[in-house]
């Protein structure tokens, strides 16, 4: 190799070292949609909704202008605010509950990888892929006076049974987020079935060689291994939980009077009538809620699994 080409080479490979440093990896490239996607249609609203949050934006007004925490206020102010939070919290603990405490049993008759319960598994997971909407839609029939569940009690109630779960205010939030929770029953359940088969089976088996029951074996074996997946579905159950929306509004509408009207449902109704600065100020209070019950929640259930 001549002096000429050995230069032309090592100035190539110098080259190539100083331009590896400001050029993205293979991999990078391939997230780089995602990431995208991710910034422009979710981070970006969520850190523009923050000023929006405190501004009087209206469709009646040409300027938007800085009002502090007016927005704040006039919701408090109102009545509608402190309802709001109370019916989200407690629309998501029941939501939460329910789909675990299902879902958990569920995944321990079917944690056997056989044909049948394939077959459940499959018919569990079912909802998962129907559109919130349409699951609505679907349940708000069901539990009607008229529909198909109080005309299945009707055959062992003397007289018929027709009571409208969705329209008395007892029973209006518990249902919802039972619709909620069977809505996303399966995703949970494969994720539990996951942890419950990656515990080692010569744990079980020296269990029964102790005499543990079933109960004590699940109890005292089975479910402390579970904590990756526990702490998994409970913070993803209760936080889908705080941002629900589409069930609500297919079955109830936040009715009757303001039972089962959460923070989004009043959200949509405060953007519906124009006030876009209230709107932003109660999807500020959403997200806030969010990180304070989230991060505490995972925190404490990571220390439990160590």
């Amino acid at each position: 190799m001549t002096s000429a080409a050995r230069y032309r080479h090592e100035v190539e490979v110098s080259a190539r070292a100083v331009l590896g440093r400001f050029v993205a990896p293979p991999a990078l490239w391939f997230a780089l949609p995602a990431f995208l996607f991710v910034g422009v249609f979710f981070v970006a609203p969520l850190i523009l909704n923050v000023p929006l949050s405190f501004s009087n934006w209206t469709t009646y007004r040409t300027a938007i202008v800085w009002n502090g925490f007016a927005n704040f206020n006039l919701l408090y102010g109102q009545g509608y605010l402190i309802n709001a939070i109370w019916v989200t919290i407690a629309y998501s603990v029941i939501a939460m509950l329910v789909q675990n405490v299902v879902s958990l049993s569920l995944a321990y008759a079917l944690r056997e990888s056989t044909l049948l319960n394939g077959f459940f598994r499959s018919l569990f997971f079912l909802p998962v892929l129907i559109s919130p909407l349409a699951v609505g839609y679907i349940w708000r029939g069901i539990l009607d006076p008229a529909g198909p569940l109080d005309s299945f009690i009707s055959n062992f109630v003397p007289g018929g049974f027709h009571y409208s779960w969705l329209g008395n205010t007892a029973t209006a939030l518990p249902a919802v987020a039972f619709v909620d929770a069977w809505k996303w029953i399966g995703l949970t359940t494969l994720v539990y079935i996951a942890g419950i088969n990656s515990v080692p089976r010569e744990l079980h088996e020296a269990a029964r060689i102790d005499g543990a029951s079933a109960w004590q074996t699940f109890w005292r074996v089975t479910f402390p291994l579970l904590a990756p997946a526990f702490t998994f579905n409970v913070a993803v159950t209760l936080i889908g939980a705080f941002s629900a929306y589409d069930v609500i509004q297919a079955t109830t509408g936040g009715g009757p009077g303001s039972s089962t009207r959460s923070i989004n449902v009043l959200l949509r109704i405060q953007w519906g009538m124009g006030n876009f600065g209230t709107g932003s100020a109660l999807g500020l209070i959403v997200t806030v809620m969010v990180v304070v019950v989230a991060i505490p929640l995972v925190a404490y259930l990571r220390r439990r699994e160590v």
